[in-house]
């Protein structure tokens, strides 16, 4: 078991239900999956970027990616319905913890001049999204093999009801949030 499942049961559950009052242990918030996603608006143009984005996506989450495809023609972009445009990967049990683990312990201390994460890129029910500028902070990644520094999309979802809660969560399992502005 990894070590940020077992903080959870052990040290976030009871903080969590001590804060909020639940009555049933399965009313504490949990994660439930982190999606990765690149949006690659040049795979129109370059489809070989397309695959080098694919491995370095798998390098970092030991999944292989899905391709995402347009839904509908944008003639501005050159964008046909069904053309690939992008990937993801949805992470779930083990990887997602183990990701989770890895982003808030590795990664993020990684990130130059870094001040913690905003608090503000939750969505209203609790689920909070991350934009990372550059692949290359990721330790699995060699910056000499890299191609093109791309970002891309972190997106956990969690079963907390609101912000305010998923926040909590995330806190407790070690989030580093920047510090709040004005108060």
């Amino acid at each position: 078991m990894s070590s940020l499942k077992e903080k959870y049961q052990k040290e976030v559950v009871p903080a969590l239900t001590e804060r909020y009052g639940y009555g049933n242990v399965m009313q504490v918030p949990t994660l439930e999956k982190v999606v990765l996603n690149i949006g690659m608006g040049e795979a129109i143009a370059n489809a070989k970027s397309l695959e080098a984005a694919e491995g370095d996506l798998t390098t970092i989450t030991g999944q292989h990616p899905i391709i995402t495809r347009s839904k509908r023609s944008i003639a501005a972009f050159k964008l046909r319905a069904g053309m690939p445009i992008g990937i993801k990967v949805t992470l779930r049990g083990k990887r997602m913890y183990a990701f989770v683990d890895k982003l808030i312990n590795a990664v993020l201390p990684r990130v130059r001049e870094f001040q913690g994460v905003s608090r503000d890129a939750f969505d209203g029910r609790g689920n909070y999204t991350l934009g990372v500028k550059e692949q290359i902070i990721f330790p699995e990644i060699e910056y000499d093999k890299v191609d093109k520094v791309r970002g891309l999309e972190i997106i956990i979802v969690t079963s907390a009801k609101t912000d305010e809660e998923g926040r909590s969560l995330l806190e407790m399992l070690g989030m580093p949030f920047a510090a709040a502005e004005g108060k």
